[in-house]
């Protein structure tokens, strides 16, 4: 299950890219339109921003704009910059592995073997889906 920062994170990288690349938009109508406290946008916004995902401009015409283009922002990136690892377990994490205390031997283990698939499949997923996947 992914946590509200990651959801919100995407449904706001979604919405910024629809209005178009380099296109402006305050982080108030993007709140109001999606849904999200903004407070809690203004802290994922500006995690995105330091990523290089997004940049942003104060003043009359200012607001948050897409650095990258949607069809190079995979939504496995955002997912391990927002919520982390993507593996459902710690000894199959490619970027964040962690041996089982309970575990002798991952090669034998039926679970470790069964979350190898499970990550695969749903890297693979997130590998392949981009922001332009999700506009429309």
């Amino acid at each position: 299950m992914i946590s509200k920062k990651t959801k919100y994170g995407l449904k706001a990288l979604i919405h910024v890219a629809r209005l178009g690349y380099q296109e402006r938009v305050h982080i108030a109508a993007i709140a109001e339109k999606e849904s999200i406290p903004r407070k809690f946008l203004e802290s994922i916004m500006l995690e995105l921003r330091k990523a290089g995902y997004l940049a942003s401009r104060k003043g009359k015409g200012g607001g948050y704009y897409l650095l990258k283009k949607p069809d190079k922002i995979s939504i496995s990136e955002i997912y391990r910059l927002l919520e982390g690892p993507i593996a459902p377990v710690p000894c199959v994490s490619l970027n964040f592995y962690e041996k089982c205390e309970d575990c002798d031997d991952e090669a034998k283990c039926t679970i470790h073997l069964l979350m190898v698939q499970v990550r695969d499949r749903i890297l693979s997923i997130y590998n392949n889906t981009f922001i332009s996947d999700l506009i429309n």
